[in-house]
């Protein structure tokens, strides 16, 4: 590149290292004038890609492509002396994850210098043999439940949980996960795992539906039961969370359920036509939105007051009616499930989605419906940056 000549990009590629920009001819004040004037965005020490491509990308996609900048500039291959680990490994694994910060975690046999690793980066030491470990995009990660296990146990209960209805609904193993659970005893953060192993259930579709769940529990309201299939005029159809007895349902309106898969227009053209067929049967709707979870007291008092209008109790109540009026204030008989906490009975029974069904999607830097990155945060709040 002559004095004359403005500095420009290479036709090829998206990603680059400092030496492979200085081998088409960039230096390093070529290089600072692309980033000053937005054609380039550095995502870390000595990696970085086209502007172009940048902007495009959502938040998920983002915090996955600064795994592969980071595998990219080390040059990491399958065959490297580290696995990606916690958070980055979900990422890869296409997990939900839930207010959650972009740091790279990687599982090295001996701790090094934080210097060496980079201020983006942690390193965790927890023994790892190759049965923890798989290969996804040609880099070595931990395997679905061992990564499970290692969030679980650096994360908060509620971020715990969102990542394990998902894995449990990708098909992961809750007996080999209760069984590294059991081999941690004392360990730090071993009863927010085990809480969620208890609690998890991989009927949650996403992660506003888990928090939801979690949210209705703490708060001593009557449990729905989740995924409800109904009939109407207009089909059939599936409600996210539902008291059946009250026909009162619980839907949650995250972005992502009408931004993913279809025009906006016509998911929220159906999805009022469902509502009108169903309310004309008697249904009453609680609409969640993301800011709605961090509203506790509000949220309580919408769910009661839905109950409490579609529960007409007659002097002699009928018992199918009983666990909604105990939560209303009133002395009734109550299922014995109820009182265990059982509220879909013990012969439920639930059928995760098989491993190898969806993990068989591209491993690579991808659009994904777990995209929750980009999802609303308590208000206040930071995204919790994680330590080792």
């Amino acid at each position: 590149m002559t004095p004359s000549q403005r500095p420009s990009l290479p036709d090829k590629g998206n990603l680059w290292r400092t030496d492979q920009l200085n081998a088409h001819g960039l230096n390093s004040r070529a290089i600072q004038l692309l980033l000053r004037r937005g054609k380039l965005v550095r995502l870390r020490y000595g990696c970085y890609i086209r502007a172009a491509l940048w902007e495009k990308q959502s938040a998920w996609i983002r915090s996955t492509q600064l795994i592969y900048a980071h595998a990219h500039g080390t040059l990491t291959t399958s065959a490297g002396d580290f696995v990606y680990s916690h958070t980055s490994a979900a990422r890869l694994h296409r997990l939900f994850l839930w207010n959650v910060d972009d740091l790279i975690h990687i599982l090295l046999r001996v701790r090094p210098s934080s210097e060496r690793l980079g201020k983006d980066v942690r390193g965790h030491t927890r023994p790892f043999d190759e049965t923890d470990i798989v290969t996804i995009g040609n880099l070595r990660v931990t395997s679905l439940e061992r990564t499970v296990v290692d969030c679980a146990m650096l994360l908060s209960y509620k971020q715990a949980l969102v990542l394990m209805d998902h894995a449990l609904r990708l098909g992961a193993d809750r007996a080999q996960m209760q069984a590294m659970a059991d081999a941690l005893d004392g360990r730090r953060g071993i009863r927010n795992l085990r809480k969620a192993l208890v609690n998890a259930d991989p009927r949650s579709e996403s992660a506003g539906e888990t928090l939801c769940r979690e949210l209705i529990s703490r708060l001593k309201l009557p449990m729905p039961e989740p995924q409800v299939e109904v009939q109407s005029r207009a089909g059939r159809h599936r409600l996210d969370f539902a008291w059946r007895e009250a026909k009162v349902a619980l839907e949650f309106d995250g972005k992502a359920k009408y931004f993913d898969f279809k025009p906006t227009a016509e998911v929220i053209f159906q999805e009022r036509r469902r509502e009108k067929a169903l309310s004309e049967d008697g249904w009453r709707f609680v609409r969640v939105e993301w800011k709605h979870l961090f509203r506790e007291q509000q949220f309580k008092n919408r769910v009661l007051n839905a109950l409490r209008r579609q529960t007409s109790l007659p002097p002699s109540r009928s018992p199918e009616r009983a666990p909604v009026a105990e939560t209303l204030g009133r002395a009734s008989t109550v299922p014995a499930s109820w009182r265990r906490g059982e509220p879909y009975g013990r012969s439920a029974v639930v059928t995760p989605i098989t491993k190898s069904t969806t993990l068989s999607t591209t491993a690579g830097v991808t659009r994904s419906s777990g995209a929750l990155n980009s999802m609303p945060r308590a208000k206040g709040t930071k995204a919790k940056r994680l330590s080792t």
